[in-house]
């Protein structure tokens, strides 16, 4: 998608694709920081509802993960992964970046990258 918000200096991307084994998140994943941009970037966090369950990584955006997958949950999004990509602009956002998290969430589910199951 893009880059899809700014919040003072830090920007936010999301993407997803459609999943059901934790190889299948690794190479989606790997797909995402093949482009450089994304590779560099400071966090790429994400989760997943797998047929297993649910998995998440913060990525060192410490909470973004659960953040996530609770939203999954809600809309009942399952065999997906949603990644949230941030790069930091140097001023701490402090509970503010949940929010971009969840905006950013809702901008890949309004795009129609929601596919429940």
């Amino acid at each position: 998608m893009g880059v899809v918000l700014t919040d003072r200096g830090s920007r936010y991307a999301v993407s997803g694709a459609e999943v059901t084994s934790r190889q299948q998140i690794d190479a989606v994943l790997a797909a995402l920081k093949s482009d450089r941009a994304y590779a560099k970037a400071t966090h790429n966090t994400w989760a997943a509802q797998l047929p297993t369950g649910g998995l998440k990584a913060d990525d060192g955006e410490s909470g973004a993960g659960m953040v996530i997958l609770r939203m999954m949950e809600r809309e009942g999004l399952r065999d997906h992964v949603i990644i949230v990509t941030r790069w930091y602009g140097n001023k701490k956002l402090g509970g503010d970046r949940f929010r971009r998290v969840q905006d950013a969430v809702r901008a890949y589910l309004g795009a129609g990258g929601q596919h429940p199951a």
